[in-house]
């Protein structure tokens, strides 16, 4: 049994904790099944992104008679866009596998690992079938993997997840998603652009069921306009005939009567049952980590009741020696926040003190048409805590940028009675660029509305719909006083053009 100071399980952002640990002199190694670089380079937000670009160029040329520029699309070479983004993604993944193999400080295992005792793993395939790893301190970052729910028939059709679809040479002609959250929100606009019809089965009242509630429902309007909706539909049973899938779906009652989302779903009885029909079917209903594949109870870590990984503050789990992040976590299914969890791990390893990992300006992005982003808590979280909180909302439209964009959207701060930021939420265009300075804020000023609005913004430039979105009257909400106008003593009434 080989033996190391550092194991790590996954070649995400765990290789940046597996290169902290390198550069400690440690004995290192990593074990991967899969290709290097994780689920984001490899079949997550990098490729997704670069083929939403692709959709995006297409969506400003058609929406070019809007400014009075006749411009048209006369060829799509869509199988030589997926290609070329898929031999990006392809080499970037090869160089990390090539860098590790050339290490002297890392060594690469590419097989299976299962937890068989305390820190020790033994290894399913490849060079090293059947070989036992131990390490003084382990790294569990092994990721997550797309959800399939127990849809009557499911097994019995050819069905895609979000890593078949972006390897899809040519855009489906009718793509029927099972899924209401970013995943089925960002793949409906890819092929939807590139001429697909689409039609999209959530469970939930709106998509983007995380989101603000405001903003998932101006959101959810857009999409209504461009595509076949069923919010508040479940799939029950799927079947395929003569080149078709059809997807019958009941009517789904999820969360309370106030309207909020929450609390557990059950068939609804108000509306009939409908049926859906197209040629491809992409299930896209969350996702699920990979504990199950890792038998992580052979090594004494504890799961919560969905599987993920229970972590304290620090990122340890309950077995000694043992850490974890990522999705395999399940705090923020996001890049982004795997890589901030790493740096935390690696601060804590191999620093002086143990710092909490810090979550309290998480930032998301949607990178649907149109984009949503958002950081902190939503109003539906406030309100559960029955919490006195101002809001306001300002949108795009009245900034002199938005207004030559031709832009719909808004800007939508949430703060307490002292003018501390609780969350924004941002539907329209640029806002995953947008959210940016209310993070900054958040993270490295007092995170105060004066902090927004007390910065010079660039006239016309569009991040100024931020500025006024926190430079105006906010409307007092939470508590027991619903309703109120509010105005902080450090903000003024603004929101014209100057």
């Amino acid at each position: 049994m080989e033996e190391y100071d550092f194991l790590v399980i996954g070649s995400g952002s765990g290789l940046d904790v597996a290169n902290a640990a390198a550069n400690q002199g440690l004995s290192v190694a990593v074990v991967e099944k899969g290709r290097l670089g994780g689920t984001c380079l490899n079949r997550g937000c990098i490729p997704s992104k670069q083929l939403l670009y692709h959709a995006h160029v297409k969506e400003t040329i058609d929406r070019a008679g809007e400014f009075h520029i006749d411009a048209s699309v006369n060829d799509v070479a869509f199988a030589d866009i997926v290609r070329e983004v898929n031999d990006d993604v392809h080499g970037s993944s090869d160089s990390i596998q090539r860098g590790l193999h050339a290490s002297d400080a890392i060594d690469l295992y590419e097989a299976e690992g299962r937890f068989v005792d305390d820190r020790t793993l033994e290894l399913a395939g490849g060079a090293a079938d059947g070989e036992r790893l131990r390490g003084e301190t382990v790294l569990v970052a092994a990721g997550s993997r797309p959800a399939i729910p127990p849809i009557e028939g499911i097994d019995g059709v050819d069905y895609l997840t979000s890593k078949e679809a972006l390897q899809l040479e040519t855009p489906p002609d009718h793509l029927v998603i099972v899924g209401g959250g970013y995943i089925a929100a960002e793949l409906a606009q890819f092929f939807g652009t590139f001429g697909s019809e689409i039609s999209i089965i959530g469970r939930r009242p709106r998509l983007l069921p995380d989101a603000d509630q405001e903003v998932a429902a101006a959101f959810t309007e857009r999409y209504a306009e461009r595509f076949d909706v069923y919010t508040g539909y479940e799939a029950a049973s799927v079947s395929a005939a003569d080149g078709s899938i059809s997807v019958e779906a009941r009517p789904y009652t999820y969360g309370d009567d106030s309207g909020e989302d929450g609390g557990s779903g059950e068939a609804g009885t108000d509306e009939e049952p409908v049926t859906v029909t197209g040629d491809e079917l992409l299930v896209a209903a969350g996702r699920v980590p990979n504990t199950d594949a890792l038998n992580v109870e052979a090594a004494g870590i504890e799961t919560d009741a969905d599987g993920f990984v229970e972590t304290d503050e620090y990122l340890r789990t309950t077995a000694e020696g043992v850490w974890a992040l990522g999705d395999i976590v399940g705090e923020y299914l996001l890049k982004h926040n795997a890589n901030h969890e790493a740096q935390t791990v690696a601060r804590n390893l191999f620093g002086e003190d143990l710092e909490p990992v810090d979550y309290s300006a998480m930032p998301f992005a949607v990178f649907g048409s149109p984009e949503v982003a958002g950081v902190g808590l939503t109003e539906g979280e406030l309100r559960a805590t029955d919490r006195e909180y101002a809001k306001r909302t300002y949108r795009y439209e009245e900034t002199a940028r938005g207004s030559a964009m031709h832009a719909e959207g808004f800007v939508k701060p949430l703060i307490d009675l002292e003018g501390n930021i609780l969350g924004c939420h941002i539907v329209g265009p640029e806002a995953s660029d947008l959210i940016q300075e209310v993070v900054v804020a958040m993270t490295a000023g007092t995170g105060t509305v004066h902090d927004i609005r007390e910065s010079v913004h660039i006239h016309p430039a569009l991040s100024e719909v931020v500025q006024r979105a926190f430079s105006g009257q906010f409307t007092r909400g939470g508590g027991h006083e619903h309703g109120h106008s509010h105005t902080h003593d450090h903000s003024h009434e603004d929101g014209h053009d100057h």
